[in-house]
């Protein structure tokens, strides 16, 4: 593809889906700047600094520290071209009348503040360069509320109307934005979750990455605001 040699962040990177999209683009020749929140995980997954990785510590929260850190690491490796918002995180959660404030902004926080703070720090670069491609991470959950999942459910939902919104903002400037919505992921810690479902009818990390590499390439040129649906055999 045409990936070789682009700057290319990705946010959850120490994560099981993390680590199979920064592999899958390490296999297109890219230059990664992998972030997460969790220093020893980044340091097992993938040890030092070198020629074509920068690990970063960052908590994706804090807008003022994604800022610093975004702005270290382009002057490091280059202005960022193609942006990968894979963090976030589950949880069921009680039902809507008993959500307590702090786990709805949790929620909020984790799938689309995050998001949001990371796309503050690079769209006014990608803008100037007049090129960028960014994939954010949302789930089918997104398209619909279901028991016990309300906040999950609307947190996603915020990031796929976030990238449809970003999609209408940035196309003329060069930028695509677009979505996967996977279903269920076969990690372990859903394996562990779920002892009794079968695994092999979810979507394999690696099938999912195939698909953000798809979404960020010349390929994927004529594609605007999508939602992907990524659901394997469920």
């Amino acid at each position: 593809m045409d990936i070789a040699g682009r700057v290319v962040m990705v946010t959850g990177a120490a994560g099981t889906l993390g680590r199979a999209v920064a592999k899958a683009f390490a296999a297109e020749g890219a230059k990664l700047i992998l972030a997460d929140i969790a220093a020893e995980s980044l340091d097992a997954a993938y040890g030092s600094k070198n020629d074509s990785q920068l690990p970063l510590m960052v908590d994706l929260s804090h807008e003022a520290d994604v800022q610093a850190a975004i702005s270290s690491a382009a002057a490091a490796f280059g202005p960022i071209e193609i942006v990968c918002n894979v963090a976030g995180g589950f949880d069921m959660g009680p039902a809507v009348h008993e959500t307590s404030d702090v786990f709805w902004r949790g929620m909020m926080e984790l799938n689309a503040g995050s998001l949001l703070n990371v796309t503050r720090a690079i769209v006014p670069g990608m803008i100037a360069a007049g090129f960028g491609r960014i994939v954010n991470v949302a789930a089918m959950s997104g398209l619909s509320g279901k028991g016990n999942m309300a906040a999950y459910s609307a947190s996603k939902s915020v990031a796929i109307r976030l990238t449809e919104s970003m999609s209408a903002e940035l196309r003329g400037h060069g930028v695509n934005v677009n979505c996967v919505l996977p279903s269920i992921i076969d990690t372990p810690a859903n394996r562990r979750d779920m002892p009794d479902a079968d695994p092999a009818l979810w979507v394999s990390p690696v099938a999912l990455a195939d698909v953000i590499i798809f979404l960020s390439s010349d390929k994927a040129r004529a594609i605007h605001g999508a939602s992907v649906p990524v659901v394997g055999l469920s």
